[in-house]
């Protein structure tokens, strides 16, 4: 398994006067799984549950190009956008759950496009195994209609809450004017706990005319925090497999542990792709959305679903890791900075030097 070492990262640089040398605990994330290309759809289950949306097997999915990869590795999920239907009749979508479960790890999201669209709503999302919501629920991506603005969300057994001082970029969501604070799923009509994004780049279709870009989730001691960056704003350390969240600024969204003991609300979560048409966010908000007609009427013609489709470049999931300092009295001064770009070569060669400090 690779090792991926930070932008700086110094060994070694002892207290003035005194001979000991110190090496710093450092956290890595080391890639766990990496789901792109012609072997995506193998890890995944695709799920036919009850649902306003006709959720399909693998099988129809495939006979009906709405899961497919395509020849340059782009992963598309989509909902049916070629038949016409009855007044009534729920149209086909796909709905898939990572066979992996995990507990903490950093998600990283790269896409090209979101599904959007008056009646659509996707959400791409992580899931607590057993009864719902005992092992909660963490929404990394969320919306309806054509909003522009991603909304993250926490759904969760009781006694979990959102902490206002924690730093975040984004907007609390309220009801009736009161933030959301409870991510309780049993009150408030499961509206959970939930934040609103900042920048009108992080849903719809101007996320998708800026060519998508990536989302990351951080889970971890420290709390969950989500990301969100425009293609031409990813961070370096992301593009070359290195993430180190410490360099991305403050999250536009983050559940502290302050109120909400994390492991105790969040644990063995699948990860969940989903097109939803209707239901309950974009039904019961359809008539304030400003899309044409009732959300039932608007199901029937397909050609209003264009842009209800995933376009996804790759998800990775890396796991944390940490270099534990040490000291020795005789160990020289040094200090190493290793760039972003590092090769087997580098990576050797600054074990080796890390080892000989110990």
């Amino acid at each position: 398994m690779p090792l991926f070492f930070p932008h700086s990262f110094k060994v070694g640089t002892p207290h003035i006067g005194s001979k000991r040398a110190s090496v710093e605990n450092t956290t890595l994330w080391v890639i766990q799984d990496t789901y792109e290309g012609s072997s995506f759809f193998n890890t995944f289950d695709f799920y036919t549950g009850a649902d306003p949306t006709n959720f399909v097997d693998q099988q129809t999915a495939f006979t009906d190009g709405l899961a497919y990869v395509t020849s340059n590795n782009k992963v598309i999920m989509k909902g049916d956008n070629t038949t016409s239907l009855p007044e009534g009749v729920n149209r086909n979508s796909v709905r898939i759950s990572s066979q992996a479960t995990y507990n903490t790890g950093l998600f990283v999201l790269d896409l090209d496009m979101a599904p959007w669209g008056c009646g659509v709503w996707p959400a791409f999302w992580t899931l607590g195994d057993g009864t719902w919501p005992w092992n909660g629920e963490i929404d990394i991506i969320e919306g309806v209609h054509d909003n522009q603005h991603n909304q993250v969300t926490w759904h969760t057994a009781p006694g979990c809450n959102l902490t206002t001082t924690t730093n975040f970029t984004g907007t609390i969501v309220q009801t009736n004017g009161v933030d959301n604070l409870q991510c309780d799923a049993l009150i408030n009509n499961n509206a959970g706990c939930g934040i609103t994004e900042w920048s009108r780049a992080s849903y719809g279709p101007y996320f998708d005319s800026q060519s998508g870009g990536v989302f990351a989730m951080k889970w971890d001691s420290s709390g969950i925090a989500v990301w969100s960056f425009y293609r031409a704003a990813i961070p370096q350390d992301i593009t070359q497999g290195l993430p180190n969240p410490s360099n991305w600024g403050e999250p536009d969204a983050a559940l502290a542990p302050t109120n909400c003991n994390i492991s105790n609300y969040f644990a063995n979560h699948s990860i969940v792709f989903g097109i939803t048409f209707c239901g309950d966010w974009a039904g019961n908000s359809y008539s304030t959305s400003g899309c044409p007609g009732t959300c039932t009427g608007i199901l029937m013609n397909p050609s209003n679903f264009v842009n209800a489709s995933w376009i996804i470049n790759s998800l990775k999931v890396y796991k944390a890791a940490t270099l534990s300092g040490g000291s020795s009295n005789s160990a020289p001064r040094c200090s190493i900075d290793l760039p972003l770009a590092l090769n087997i070569a580098a990576v050797v060669a600054a074990l080796q030097i890390l080892l000989s400090l110990l």
